[in-house]
């Protein structure tokens, strides 16, 4: 008997490790409540992965960055203007999807029909459309050429394909006014950032050397029907590692390692996992694999390991006026780090 998402589910609230968030006001769509054993259970993983990043390295440090940032850094970091999901809707059902999974699921469709050609040929039109002048254009004419239908009505009557803006923005003070506009974190790598010479003169770390945080991130999920695979509210853990630039692809390669076999550790099947390649680069990425892992609904990602270049501490550098380069005592040059994040 195979398992499906529906068991899982309600074997999970059965057991009394998740709930669904103000259930008995009819719940709040992609947020959820961790019961009894799903509050230890996350707790476990959680002081797994902070030995294993900060105990178990001499030249990694910890911090706990606030959810509530100054708008700029948002700005900077390029969340404002670019951190959007292309969005379409079914205007029988009125149910909205996310464009570019759509496709995947459609590809994905062919390949267990045997058709791997025309979804090899399918896959390669995605990624040009991802990397097209307008994105939101390729992947809509993609939809009507695949004639990909809407998963819950099957009906093919579909909006436009749209760009959409996944934070969530809230304001400070006693006046709701543009100008005091703030954001609930979508990431808490912006909080590292921010706090890399912080960090880096009390803690009195050199290059190489990595900075932790594990805390609540923010996201309004255009598609939140995966139940805790698509949170709008989720927790995270992140570690972004700072080199010399040049060094970063070495460090990259020994991070996508390390990564890896704590999952193994863990008892994860190694059946069960798969490397995951990015169709497209983030704009602040040179190189970036996910781990993904086997579930009932499919391959789902489970950690990402990115090479962000300087793009962070560069733009932060730019937008704040504050010097965010590092001096090397034993080669007496001054450079802005790259990072790697895992």
């Amino acid at each position: 008997m195979s398992v499906t998402l529906d068991t899982i589910v309600s074997l999970s609230k059965r057991r009394g490790f998740i709930f669904q968030s103000s259930e008995i006001y009819g719940g709040l769509g992609a947020t959820y409540d961790y019961g009894p054993l799903g509050v230890e259970l996350k707790r476990n993983v959680q002081d797994a992965w902070w030995r294993a990043m900060v105990y178990r390295h001499d030249n990694i440090d910890g911090v706990d960055a606030a959810i509530l940032m100054h708008p700029t850094v948002w700005k900077a970091s390029g969340h404002v203007d670019a951190f959007n999901d292309p969005m379409i809707d079914d205007k029988q059902s009125k149910m909205r999807y996310r464009a570019d999974q759509l496709i995947e699921g459609h590809i994905n469709r062919l390949r267990k029909k045997g058709k791997d050609e025309r979804a090899d040929r399918v896959h390669d039109a995605l990624v040009a459309a991802l990397h097209s002048d307008d994105i939101s254009l390729g992947l809509y004419n993609l939809i009507l050429e695949e004639e990909i239908r809407a998963p819950e009505s099957g009906a093919f009557d579909w909006t436009e394909v749209r760009q959409f803006n996944l934070m969530f923005s809230t304001h400070v003070g006693a006046l709701s006014e543009t100008d005091n506009t703030v954001y609930l974190r979508p990431e808490t790598a912006q909080g590292i950032f921010v706090n890399f010479h912080n960090v880096r003169e009390t803690a009195r770390q050199q290059i190489p050397f990595g900075i932790a945080q594990m805390g609540k991130a923010f996201r309004n999920e255009i598609v939140a029907r995966q139940f805790i695979f698509r949170m709008r509210e989720f927790e995270q853990m992140e570690m972004q590692y700072f080199v010399k630039p040049g060094a970063q692809m070495e460090a990259y390669e020994e991070w996508r390692e390390k990564r890896w076999q704590w999952h193994l550790d863990n008892g994860i099947r190694a059946s069960k996992l798969q490397w995951k390649e990015h169709d497209k680069l983030a704009h602040y990425a040179d190189a970036a694999v996910d781990i993904a892992y086997e579930f009932p609904i499919g391959l789902q990602e489970v950690e990402g390991i990115h090479s962000r270049t300087d793009y962070d501490l560069m733009r932060h550098q730019e937008y704040s006026g504050k010097k965010m380069e590092y001096f090397d005592p034993q080669t007496q040059e001054r450079f802005i780090p790259y990072v790697v994040e895992t």
